[in-house]
């Protein structure tokens, strides 16, 4: 996979240790959810983001390359991608581990726009 999409190195205001849980989610065209969880493993971080129902409370693993700023203050988390780029993502399938290397695999693969 590209350098950079399962890291943070892009995303204004990303602090280590600092808990993200329940911060709310930006798509670049509007809202999408909150954050459920999240990893801030090197070479290996992403968002697992509930959509709650505007996917039909669908999880989605979106990597943490997708994030351009996180604002603490607001407790808001910016992508890079689109709301319809979001709900396109390759499902996730509720309580699977985030770290499925296969589905990791797809998922940076459709946004790396490779898949």
């Amino acid at each position: 996979m590209a350098e950079g999409i399962w890291d943070w190195e892009n995303a204004e205001g990303y602090a280590t240790g600092v808990d993200l849980t329940d911060y709310r989610v930006e798509a670049a065209d509007g809202r999408i959810g909150k954050v459920d969880k999240h990893s801030e493993d090197v070479g290996d971080a992403y968002l697992l983001v509930d959509t709650g129902p505007w996917i039909f409370g669908r999880v989605v693993l979106v990597p943490a390359g997708t994030v351009t700023r996180i604002d603490h203050d607001d407790r808001s988390v910016w992508l890079s991608r689109t709301t319809d780029e979001i709900k396109n993502s390759p499902d996730f399938a509720p309580g699977a581990p985030a770290d499925d290397h296969d589905h990791r695999r797809s998922v940076g693969a459709y946004y790396l726009g490779t898949a």
